[in-house]
């Protein structure tokens, strides 16, 4: 079993800066996959970046390329997400989560996911 926790939201004014942490527990594979999603209220779940464990290989959505970074640090088991130029429109709340197969790359779609976490309030003021 996989266990995810998130970390390091909050509320940040636009044009400012957060990093989000994802610490990951429990049994992992050579193919996993770790991503990013949010999900703003009355929206659907989006796709914001992947990254592939193995390799370091990243995948971002359109609207956050160049201003959102995916990476990790083996070390400490964990996935970050650096989120610069924060938006309004970037209010949502961000959800970790895993791949644990990696039979999709790059991966968007939430259903390929396995496990989440248990999701972090991001808040960007105009």
């Amino acid at each position: 079993q996989v266990q995810l926790v998130e970390s390091g939201g909050g509320l940040v004014q636009a044009g400012g800066s957060l990093r989000l942490s994802c610490v990951v527990s429990g049994r992992t594979f050579s193919r996993i996959t770790m991503g990013w999603f949010r999900q703003a209220p009355g929206k659907e779940r989006e796709f914001v970046a992947a990254l592939h464990w193995s390799d370091g290989n990243t995948h971002y959505e359109d609207s956050v390329k160049g201003r959102f970074i995916i990476s990790r640090d083996n070390a400490k088991n964990t996935v970050y997400l650096q989120m610069n130029s924060l938006k309004p429109e970037d209010t949502a709340i961000y959800y970790c989560a895993a791949d644990l197969y990696t039979i999709i790359w790059p991966a968007s779609s939430p259903n390929t996911y396995n496990y989440w976490g248990q999701g972090t309030q991001v808040t960007v003021s105009s």
